[in-house]
């Protein structure tokens, strides 16, 4: 019996089934197309790129010839790398096409999904960017899918960890650019720290394809990526309050997991204030007042160190390190640091070296990042979910693919054990007799602690054919998930979200040839050999689908139905049988915190044994709706977040635009002037109050003001004896008298270096007030939150005060360039010695729920300049951080023909 609400979906089908209905007569258009494609030479095939772009170029729409290149990107995928994209993969192109999300299921290629739209949009000449999660996939999918664009003319480029600012800039000037989204956010604020546009290495932002969206857009959307410098060392203070944790007892403090906070009790508050008396390290009587607020917080990061975060879980210990563990794929992060002194309160509590602390100097959240693209699209296995999110913030439209050939996997309900040993030993059990079968098995784990416990016992029931996948193996990850589908294989995998290589039955043919023929080279033997492996796998497969395919056999559930769908989603692939079941107990972490001890004591009544389950669809309703409220707070946590980046976003755009018109700007002296004036005119007023009488001025204050900002020492107060002086007349002597000394200083100079002063003062002056504005805007994001026990909203607070504090910004940086400026002096016979060099900055990705540092790396940001020689002929005229120390009488390496001291070498 069909119920009222569903029969109109019944008859007239989803909203889904019509979108992707519609697409098909352009399906059929591009499959018409495919004979005369195959009739082309590879030369005529090749041509018609240059065709395309003619047509763009006289007037014609990209959605003109969406037929006509889908045709020719197929036909060249086909010739390059010998696959011919199915009727749905061209459905899944042109929904990426028209800036939406395509939900494939794993295994239906999705990575040859995108050539279809990149080669359509490349032929703007305005680039592509394609987004993959991790460094492998990016050169992979540059390596791989570069040969089909190669084929049709069109350059490809990738952006990895490591490679030089001159690499990135070739990369992004491709047609294709392959990155992650972590460099390529990380570019984007590096960028606008450069003091030249010839050193800015992105040209734009038009159309980006994301892969494993969900993954990137809503995953990783928690976390800003942070470049920021090092502070002051406090490692000793770090160590100290390290020591008071474990003095205190469970009354001291509470803990809320769901929320993942924790916090001190009346008492283990008082208990602490007594600790840092003895320490000398509280100032006054309570630790809430004011002078402590340094101490509260290193306190409370202490206290979360010893009781949230878990060794072996959240983090391992390493070579003397802190290395965190992504909750989401299980890897190891090295390089990654919490962030906020959260890092350093776990280095204290492991007794390892506790490193320095850093200043935020530029950061930006994905959701800004991507949303500057002209058109944004993006593909995953798992996005349904998540849908109102990605159409809430990136105004991006779910579209479902059908498989190529129908699912045949079966998805069996949950098990449910009341002990997590119950639980252990009925998987052991259901791994043994799927071993004897020898079907493949996929099982995946929640942490390393649980896939390692779980080794354990399989060691003890004599399983010992199996190969772990987890952050202490990660090396060797993409050969074991390629060969998880051999026989009688069995992994233990600690979450599988964007591993990007398919787990194929019989193990994966190219990459065993890869591996077993490494050093042979071409030529019969190697023939021989790679056909006996192929016929090895096909042999394998046989064997695998005659045991019932995949098994994914997952130990516990997930916060997030998505990464529960991505694990089950490894299994059946392309029409493969296969079967998967999820194994739970009441002591799991999601039942225990959405209250199963209701659900136990009611097991219990209705006689539940021990190492009995209890299997009911009703259980996996209930489990969904304790999902559905995770994600749904999870949401609300990354709206809000978003909602506070939006005010630091739009002054962001203010101040990154203002720096490129600067760097732009030929001749400064009018943007100079103009400050200057406004100097002038903000002295005279603060210290002449507008309609005051002439014993009400403040005539040493403005004395004293302008010797401090315009470097003038003028007889103000025998002005202001003057019979009938007004404000106006004093603001005009000293505007002549400023503008005299300007132009003094300009004639003096020379308009050439004038320029170049003006320009490096007012950037360095900019991003000097602009991280100082960053800091200020992190301590009132901190603190507005209790406006709202005063009845007021604080996000309205927040955007009024950071709009105040952005105008005393701008203030201030008139009065700044102006003092410097009017003070600049240049040293002309300076000894030989290099300038100074800018300190070493470090990238971050940080988690503000929980203070997770997520980017793997430690430089991003090198020394702009060496103190060492380096040859003339390995410098770059545009790159100044290549010259290295250069002689003050050599000529300048910009090629200007001046000698360095005349020309980049004057302004000291």
């Amino acid at each position: 019996m069909v119920s009222l609400g569903g029969l109109p979906r019944k008859i007239f089908g989803s909203a889904n089934d019509r979108r992707v209905k519609s697409l098909r007569p352009r399906v059929a258009a591009i499959n018409a197309l495919e004979a005369e494609m195959k009739a082309l030479s590879d030369e005529a095939l090749r041509g018609k790129t240059d065709e395309f772009r003619a047509e763009l170029v006289n007037g014609r729409e990209l959605s003109d010839l969406l037929i006509p290149a889908f045709a020719v990107a197929r036909e060249a995928a086909r010739r390059a790398i010998g696959l011919r994209p199915f009727d749905v993969q061209l459905i899944g192109g042109m929904v990426l096409n028209d800036g939406g999300i395509a939900e494939m299921r794993t295994g239906e290629g999705k990575t040859l999904v995108a050539t279809l739209p990149v080669y359509l949009n490349a032929l703007t000449g305005k680039g592509v960017h394609v987004v993959t999660v991790n460094d492998y996939l990016a050169k992979r999918d540059s390596e791989w899918m570069g040969r089909v664009y190669g084929f049709l003319g069109l350059t490809t480029g990738v952006i990895v960890h490591g490679i030089s600012d001159e690499q990135r800039k070739s990369a992004y000037a491709c047609d294709v650019t392959y990155g992650t989204n972590n460099e390529l956010g990380f570019d984007y604020l590096r960028d606008n720290m450069k003091y030249e546009r010839s050193q800015m290495v992105q040209r734009g932002h038009n159309y980006a394809i994301v892969d494993e969206v969900d993954s990137i857009l809503i995953d990783e959307a928690r976390t800003p990526l942070i470049i920021s410098g090092p502070l002051d060392d406090r490692s000793e203070l770090y160590n100290q309050i390290d020591t008071f944790i474990p003095r205190l007892e469970a009354s001291d403090f509470e803990i809320d997991e769901k929320q993942r906070t924790a916090t001190f009790t009346e008492e283990g508050t008082e208990k602490l204030e007594n600790l840092l008396r003895e320490a000398g390290l509280l100032k006054g009587a309570s630790l809430y007042d004011v002078e402590n607020v340094s101490i509260v917080h290193h306190v409370n990061n202490a206290l979360k160190a010893h009781r949230l975060f878990q060794r072996d879980k959240d983090y391992i210990v390493r070579d003397d390190e802190i290395v965190i563990i992504d909750e989401f794929t299980g890897r190891m992060m090295p390089g990654r640091r919490y962030s906020e002194g959260l890092h350093q309160a776990l280095e204290a509590k492991e007794h390892v070296k506790v490193q320095p602390e850093n200043q935020t100097l530029a950061s930006i959240t994905f959701q800004n990042y991507f949303r500057m693209y002209g058109k944004l699209a993006g593909m995953t296995g798992t996005a349904s979910t998540e849908a109102e999110e990605f159409g809430n913030i990136y105004g991006l439209g779910v579209s479902e693919i059908p498989t190529n050939l129908p699912v045949s996997r079966i998805d069996e309900d949950d098990e449910v054990y009341r002990t997590v040993e119950e639980k252990f030993k009925a998987i052991a059990r259901e791994i043994k007799e799927a071993s004897v079968k020898r079907q493949p098995i996929l099982v995946g784990t929640t942490s390393i602690e649980k896939s390692e416990y779980l080794a354990e016992r399989l060691r003890k029931e004599g399983i010992t054919n199996f190969e772990i996948l987890n952050a202490r193996h990660h090396e060797r990850e993409a050969q074991i998930v390629a060969q998880a589908g051999k026989p009688g294989a069995i992994t233990i995998a600690t979450n599988m979200a964007g591993r990007g290589t398919d787990i194929q039955l019989g193990g994966n043919a190219d990459m065993r040839i890869a591996h077993e023929l490494a050093g042979v080279p071409e030529g019969p033997e190697r023939d021989a050999r790679e056909k006996a492996i192929r016929e090895d796998v096909q042999r394998l497969k046989e064997e695998a689908l005659a045991a019932g395919g995949l098994y994914v056999l997952a130990t516990e559930r997930h916060e997030s139905r998505r990464i529960d769908n991505q694990l089950r989603g490894r299994s059946g692939r392309q029409g493969d049988p296969g079967r998967s079941k999820f194994f739970l107990s009441l002591q799991d972490d999601l039942m225990r915190i959405f209250g199963s001890e209701r659900m136990d004591g009611m097991l219990q009544k209705l006689g539940l044994k021990e190492d009995e389950a209890i299997i009911h669809p009703w259980i996996n309703k209930a489990l969904e709706k304790a999902q559905k409220k995770v994600e749904a707070r999870n949401f609300d946590i990354r709206k809000n977040l978003l909602k506070y980046d939006d005010v630091m976003n739009d002054q962001r755009k203010v101040v990154f635009e203002q720096r490129k018109e600067l760097m732009d700007g030929e001749n400064l002296s009018e943007t100079v002037a103009e400050m200057r004036q406004d100097v002038v005119e903000e002295l005279v007023t603060k210290h002449i109050p507008e309609n005051a009488y002439a014993e009400q001025w403040d005539i040493k204050g403005l004395a004293e003001g302008i010797r401090t900002n315009l470097n003038l020492d003028l007889p103000v107060e025998a002005w202001a004896q003057e019979e009938g002086i007004d404000e106006q007349q004093i603001t005009e002597r000293l505007t002549q008298a400023a503008e005299a000394m300007a132009k003094d200083r300009a004639e003096r100079f020379g308009p050439e270096i004038m320029t170049y002063v003006e320009k490096s003062v007012l950037l360095q002056t900019l991003d000097h007030l602009w991280r100082e504005h960053l800091v200020n805007l992190d301590h009132l994001r901190s603190v507005v939150g209790f406006r709202g026990y005063a009845q007021r909203d604080p996000l309205n607070e927040y955007k009024s005060e950071a709009f105040e504090l952005f105008q005393a910004m701008l203030g201030n940086l008139r009065q700044a360039v102006t003092a410097q400026l009017m003070r600049v002096e240049l040293v002309r016979e300076a000894a030989e010695a290099p300038p100074p060099a800018v300190p070493q900055t470090v990238g971050h990705h940080v988690d503000a729920t929980t203070g997770e540092d997520e980017f793997e790396d430690g430089e991003v940001l090198v020394a702009a300049y060496a103190t060492t020689v380096v040859p003339p002929e390995q410098r770059d005229p545009e790159d100044p951080s290549t010259w290295g120390k250069v002689g003050r009488n050599e000529a300048c390496p910009c090629g200007s023909g001046k000698k360095f001291k005349h020309c980049h070498g004057a302004f000291v």
